[in-house]
């Protein structure tokens, strides 16, 4: 298998590398944390004008025509910066959403607002007893004349806060587990019957509780009792993108280790000078090459169509992924010592941001269950 990137995928990945490095240092990243909204609405202007917010649509939609590859370029390079601004929320979820379910009029309608930076999208999903099964949905929704009433909490909703349009899960037939009887469901956040409490989560992002009672949904995505395998479709390619985000998270924790062990002196010598810690450091590095591997798999396999191919490739990246970032974030902050914990320095916030990761769309125990469950990755 051919690994290299073609001409414009290299293009793009310059492009997209010297705008986080020259826009995205860990100072401008902390005054960009301060904004009200938690993140830069300038700089989200400046991913439209390069074309990122685009990235994954159809040219006739306003897009970059991009695939999985396109997509692993632009996450690992966010995760090297601690990128803050909605994403995996709006391009990847939302957008991802509206092109696997979405009418012809509804791509039409939405997608050119978000590759333009004007429209903002969150998935909500979660619910508070659903842990990490998408179908596990309480939240109902009732026909009511031409349209959709909407009643029940979503909890923990990726910048929900920010969000212009939610697509929300709800039950229209069925039981509470049932994998039929689940739409997707487009309600505007100002609409009446809609609460949104936003608030910042441990690794510096945005989330939020969303309250629906006897909410009008705008719209629906596709069939409003078949709209699970399109949300699973989903769910499987932003966990490749999170993969690839967590790749550039540990490239540079240990990028950021080596360096300061060339630096910090004991007993009057560097300290990578010591053999111990040169083989920690190695290992870091065997660790970051598995989740970089991993991660490539994960990004081949999320175009595929078959369904349980896909589940069981992305969940066996993801625990990779997982057992790499605690390895490579516990030997960072142990051998950064005590600065490592405080505020001022990044490595922190990048295992902070490393855990939640872990812990998004199944931690590393679910997933390493379902893969188990399937017996074979082939």
């Amino acid at each position: 298998m051919d690994f290299d990137l073609s001409d414009d995928q290299r293009l793009l990945k310059d492009s997209v590398d010297r705008l986080i490095a020259d826009r995205y240092t860990f100072d401008a990243r902390r005054k960009i944390i301060a904004e009200p909204a938690g993140w830069s609405r300038a700089m989200w202007a400046q991913f439209a004008e390069l074309g990122l917010l685009g990235l994954p649509f159809a040219e006739v939609h306003g897009g970059f025509g991009g695939g999985p590859v396109e997509t692993m370029i632009v996450m690992e390079a966010l995760g090297r910066g601690l990128v803050l601004e909605p994403f995996l929320a709006t391009v990847i979820l939302g957008g991802g959403l509206v092109m696997a379910a979405g009418s012809p009029e509804q791509q039409k309608a939405i997608l050119p607002q978000i590759a333009q930076g004007k429209k903002l999208l969150a998935f909500a999903h979660v619910e508070r007893s659903s842990r990490y099964n998408l179908a596990d949905v309480q939240v109902s929704a009732k026909k009511d004349g031409d349209g959709w009433v909407l009643n029940g909490d979503k909890s923990v909703v990726i910048h929900g806060d920010c969000a212009d349009t939610l697509i929300v899960t709800a039950r229209t037939a069925g039981g509470r587990f049932d994998r039929s009887g689940i739409g997707l469901f487009l309600v505007d956040a100002k609409a009446a019957g809609v609460s949104i409490q936003g608030y910042p989560t441990q690794d510096g992002t945005r989330a939020a509780e969303v309250s629906l009672a006897n909410a009008r949904a705008s719209g629906v995505l596709g069939d409003p009792a078949g709209g699970l395998a399109a949300a699973e479709k989903v769910v499987d390619q932003a966990i490749a993108a999170i993969c690839a985000e967590a790749v550039g998270l540990m490239h540079e924790m240990h990028a950021t280790t080596v360096d300061y062990m060339k630096q910090r002196k004991q007993f009057g010598r560097a300290i990578g000078e010591f053999q111990v810690l040169q083989h920690r450091a190695v290992d870091m590095f065997v660790s970051l090459e598995q989740a970089r591997s991993m991660a490539m798999f994960a990004t081949f396999s999320a175009a595929e169509p078959d369904a349980a191919a896909r589940s069981r490739a992305v969940s066996a990246a993801k625990v990779q992924i997982g057992k790499s970032g605690r390895h490579i974030g516990q030997e960072t902050v142990q051998l950064h010592g005590g600065i490592a914990m405080t505020m001022e320095y990044k490595v922190g916030h990048y295992f902070k941001r490393m855990t939640m990761l872990e812990q998004l769309f199944g931690d590393t125990d679910t997933h390493q269950a379902r893969v188990a469950a399937a017996g074979s990755l082939f």
